[in-house]
């Protein structure tokens, strides 16, 4: 959707450039001084934007989950690409950490950009592309912890909260891809929102996360999720492959129990939100040796689970979600995205958006073989490619 047929063709050079020297910098994947020059003006360019960008990618995606059948999965995940500038308030800040030597230790302001992403996955692990893209930058950094000595954050309304691109996200993901009752919306602990859930049965669409929150539930709420399921009954066991720290496998025995309650908003967000039927699904380790940490899940989802395998499938569901920081480890180690010279947010974020796409290709061409290793190499490279 760009405003002018000379930054459609400066688009098509530059993805053609940098997907054919993944990881190089800007000068040395477009190889000459000219068509430098012109990918720093298409960057800064007023009229250019990553929604632009990213716009016949998403397109492009809605025709992939069209052409795919049955449930799809759609991955939310936030990361930050660090910078190092001296003139950092042309980008912006992400967080603040530690940084300190001789044992003296002082608060270090990151200069980022923050981006939080949708990526759509088959149940198979196969990734048809993004969905929904978000970029940001804190202009003045201020940390949750401050605001908690003001404030009580649940009383805040969603809408002005950060966490609220969870909501807009799904919002975003399933007017682009319709059919909402196909589509699964997966988080870790940092989606165990209460508006999200919500959100999704608004939407029609559903979703599956993992808790931080022991909630109130029951009809009365006089007991909470965390009690349930410890009182539901064990509906069998499954063994999984882990490593531990050090990269040694091991294998651990699960307990999964699952239960339905019904679970209740949080106390200042009751005149809002209505109770929600919602099933608990809990996977524990049996009988973990001491000096490691056992391996518990616990899932959260609009779902239904009657069965062991029904439960089983849930959970590799949610193990899916590791894809979308695969995308994300693409984006930083095989585009090198934290890399980039540019100047502002605005420049870095249209850069970012174009590195989406390459990204995105490399982890489908990488899954697409995994799950199907006897397809043709036609499916994705050109005979002249397959030739050579």
């Amino acid at each position: 959707d760009l405003p002018d047929r000379r930054l459609h063709r400066s688009l098509e050079t530059l993805v053609d450039d940098l997907s054919s020297r993944l990881g190089d910098t800007i000068p040395a994947a477009c190889q000459d001084w000219d068509a430098t020059k012109a990918a720093y003006r298409f960057f800064s360019n007023a009229r250019v934007s990553e929604a632009a960008i990213l716009s016949g990618h998403l397109r492009a995606t809605a025709a992939r989950v069209a052409a795919t059948p049955g449930t799809v999965l759609v991955l939310q995940d936030t990361t930050e690409f660090s910078f190092q500038r001296e003139a950092a308030a042309a980008v912006g800040f992400t967080t603040k950490v530690p940084a300190g030597d001789a044992g003296r230790s002082r608060m270090h302001t990151v200069c980022g950009v923050l981006m939080h992403s949708s990526l759509v996955c088959t149940t198979g692990g196969v990734p048809l592309g993004l969905s929904a893209v978000k970029f940001w930058t804190r202009k003045k950094f201020k940390g949750t912890n401050a605001l908690k000595k003001h404030v009580n954050p649940t009383r805040i309304p969603i809408e002005e909260k950060e966490s609220y691109r969870w909501i807009q996200s799904l919002r975003e993901s399933t007017a682009l891809l319709g059919d909402a009752r196909r589509l699964v919306h997966v988080g870790d602990r940092e989606s165990d929102i209460y508006e999200l859930f919500d959100a999704a049965r608004q939407t029609g669409s559903r979703f599956l996360v993992r808790t931080c929150v022991d909630r109130l539930a029951g009809d009365r709420s006089t007991t909470t999720m965390e009690k349930e399921a410890a009182a539901a009954p064990l509906l069998g066991t499954r063994r999984l492959q882990r490593s531990d720290g050090k990269g040694d496998p091991y294998e651990a025995e699960l307990e999964i129990r699952v239960t339905r309650v019904k679970v209740h908003p949080p106390e200042g967000k009751k005149a809002r939100y209505a109770p929600l039927e919602l099933t608990v699904l809990h996977a524990t380790e049996r009988g973990a040796p001491e000096g490691r940490e056992p391996v518990q899940w616990k899932l959260l989802t609009d779902l239904e689970v009657r069965t062991l395998e029904e439960a089983v499938e849930k959970l590799g569901w949610y193990a899916l979600r590791w894809k979308i920081e695969m995308f994300h480890k693409v984006l930083k180690s095989g585009c090198k995205a934290e890399d980039l010279r540019l100047r502002t947010a605005e420049r870095l974020t249209n850069a970012i958006a174009v590195f989406c796409i390459l990204a995105w290709r490399v982890l489908w061409m990488t899954m697409a073989s995994r799950d199907e290793p006897d397809a043709p190499a036609s499916q994705v490279c050109t005979t002249a490619e397959v030739e050579i």
